[in-house]
């Protein structure tokens, strides 16, 4: 091409599809998240089985006050580590609890020989340091890698540990035949999610770029990409003028409106542009379970020399 710039054969073979699709009037096609995650919760408990009778990972959940939605966050996590066969127990603190009382908490956790994987519940309420508590997470059971230490290695390419969600979302979006080396990808948010998003895909070798509420014309930038990643939580963020026909957009943000639950991506825009789209609900949602079964079988493995998921 033109200055020197190349484009791998198989990305621009891959956009001339969606390209296709899109002049023909055809919609986008749904990743099935929940198809995906079964797909990894049956390689996690088929590596259990394996395992000695009677040895199972611990994951220890801790829930400080009653946000309806991590609640239901952790319903799901429940039912996941029964059908995998993980051990799966949650210590719930009242909203009144202090940062000073949290942190003797994990540091008890972090001292239990026999739990293998814990996990803080996010968000935490008002008052409470999260950094000291993200701090306090020994890495070696920190099945979600937000301790700066994961964190760290994710950064200097050298990951132990990768978070649940942006782990999920790689997998979703290598499901769709999209290659990922030289695509021009966008994230929209720098938070828990965004952040290790962007490292997971420069680490595969996408062009990043990053957009937060400071970026300006969002849509000028957004709009050249072919891999599009919102994890904001404002519904209908992602309109039609975001989305480059025929990108693979995966939709993060969750907020529950009025008993409904709406994504970053106004739906329809995304259905009519877009090559592939994940639902909200059946999407990320489903992911971010199992890969969160798949870290802590990983974290047991680790810890007690046995195998780990393949």
């Amino acid at each position: 091409m033109a200055n020197g710039l190349r484009v791998p054969v198989g990305l621009c073979i891959t956009l001339m599809c969606a390209a296709l699709r899109y002049s023909l009037g055809m919609t986008a096609s749904m990743i099935d998240g929940r198809a995906q995650a079964q797909a990894v919760e049956e390689a996690v408990r088929s590596c259990l089985a394996s395992w000695p009778a009677g040895v199972a990972p611990r994951l220890q959940v801790v829930l400080v006050g009653d946000n309806p939605a991590s609640l239901v966050y952790i319903a799901g996590k429940e039912r996941a580590c029964n059908r995998v066969g993980i051990s799966s127990d949650l210590l719930r603190l009242p909203t009144t609890t202090s940062t000073k009382e949290l942190l003797a908490h994990l540091d008890r956790l972090a001292d239990d020989v026999t739990i293998d994987a814990i996990l803080v519940q996010m968000p935490l309420p008002e008052g409470i340091d999260v950094a000291a508590v993200v701090s306090a997470l020994p890495p070696e059971k920190d099945v979600d890698g937000f301790s700066p230490y994961n964190i760290g290695r994710l950064a200097a390419r050298w990951p132990k540990v990768i978070p649940c969600t942006p782990r999920g979302c790689m997998r979703l979006i290598r499901s769709t035949g999209m290659q990922i080396d030289g695509a021009r990808a966008v994230v929209v948010g720098r938070g828990w999610v965004g952040n290790p998003m962007s490292m997971l895909l420069t680490r595969a070798n996408a062009t990043v770029t990053v957009c937060h509420r400071f970026t300006r014309n969002m849509a000028d930038i957004t709009a050249q990409a072919s891999i599009l990643v919102s994890a904001v939580g404002i519904p209908g963020l992602i309109r039609a003028e975001h989305i480059a026909p025929g990108a693979v957009v995966i939709d993060v943000g969750q907020k529950r409106v009025e008993g409904h639950l709406y994504g970053d991506v106004d739906r329809q825009a995304g259905e009519e542009l877009a090559g592939w789209l994940t639902p909200v609900p059946g999407g990320v949602g489903p992911m971010t379970i199992a890969m969160l079964m798949d870290n802590t079988a990983r974290l047991a493995a680790r810890r007690r020399g046995l195998p780990a998921p393949r």
